[in-house]
């Protein structure tokens, strides 16, 4: 598993002008290949006028899936150089779509090529985005004497606290660095004197 990634901060979508062409660069993430294809069927039919609405995702933590339509623009001078930026950026979980519509002048092979990436570029920086890290996820039993107190010590120490359940004991669920994972099981053991149950789960992408 990569140990991080990057993915858009928020949906939203950037105009640029070329040559008299409107270029609208709408970026969403992405959770699922099925989300993607939904969002860029939305995007269509939103702009059902226009010249072109061509898009690619990237979808998956290791870019498993990856998927990219010129949407009748000459070959290859849309959706791969759109395609090509997201994985420059390390962008994952991320679907655009670049939206044109045509202002009477042919921008030729590579200035297509330019246009489309450059819109999904400019798009990601005017949006912003997020770096998600690997985490290992832990699960802390604790009473409910200590369970209060010892919330405000994981997240002072800098623990991220992903839930919370309360039933005969308390549940906290952490996410850690796998290299933190043995500094946390005696921290934990010394915060609550032996008496918190600790259980290794699974791994899970969090904010870095």
């Amino acid at each position: 598993m990569q140990d991080e990634y990057r993915t858009v901060a928020r949906a939203g979508v950037h105009e640029t002008e070329i040559n008299r062409s409107r270029f609208l660069c709408a970026l969403a993430p992405a959770a699922t290949e099925e989300e993607a294809q939904a969002f860029v069927a939305g995007v269509r039919k939103e702009h059902a006028d226009a010249s072109h609405n061509c898009w690619a995702y990237v979808i998956g933590a290791d870019a498993a899936v990856q998927k990219a339509s010129d949407d009748g623009e000459p070959g290859g001078t849309a959706g791969v150089p759109m395609l090509q930026m997201l994985l420059r950026r390390d962008m994952r979980y991320v679907v655009a779509v670049v939206t044109r519509y045509y202002g009477g002048v042919k921008l030729g092979a590579g200035g297509l090529i330019r246009a489309y990436g450059g819109a999904v570029g400019e798009a990601l920086d005017g949006l912003g985005t997020l770096t998600r890290r690997r985490f290992r996820l832990a699960t802390v039993t604790v009473d409910h004497q200590r369970a209060g107190r010892l919330q405000n010590d994981l997240r002072a120490a800098g623990h991220a606290v992903r839930d919370v359940r309360y039933a005969e004991a308390v549940t906290i669920e952490v996410g850690l660095p796998e290299t933190d994972v043995e500094t946390f099981r005696s921290w934990l053991a010394n915060a609550t004197a032996g008496s918190a149950g600790f259980e290794l789960g699974g791994e899970a992408y969090g904010d870095a």
